[in-house]
């Protein structure tokens, strides 16, 4: 966590080192520049359910509310994903189901539901 520079906005996964494979269970983010402090949160809450991160910064031009979408779509890529849901407790983004919804009224599809 210290080796992340201060002031840091933008996405991160969380991931389980498992065998040879590095598992996403968690997709944050920081629109407030303190990307280092969510990290840090995460260890002291939930140490040894993440081996690795990685971060990804976005630019100056990039607004706060695009970056809590950025975070959304990826949730709901991942909401089906068990290792990934373990920790997302949020696991969708309301705008985006409002437009998955009016879609699926557009072209006559079924929703895939989480049994």
């Amino acid at each position: 966590m210290q080796l992340v520079p201060k002031g840091i906005r933008g996405i991160y996964p969380l991931y389980r080192k498992q065998g040879k494979h590095y598992n996403v269970v968690y997709v944050g983010m920081s629109s407030e520049g303190k990307l280092g402090k969510r990290l840090f949160s995460h260890k002291r809450n939930r140490d040894g359910e993440w081996t690795h991160f990685s971060y990804f910064e976005v630019w100056d031009n990039i607004s706060d509310q695009e970056i809590k979408e950025l975070e959304g779509l990826f949730r709901q890529i991942y909401r089906f994903d068990e290792r990934a849901n373990r920790l997302n407790v949020q696991q969708t983004f309301k705008p985006l189901n409002r437009i998955l919804r009016s879609t699926e009224q557009v072209f006559g599809l079924t929703r895939i539901k989480k049994s």
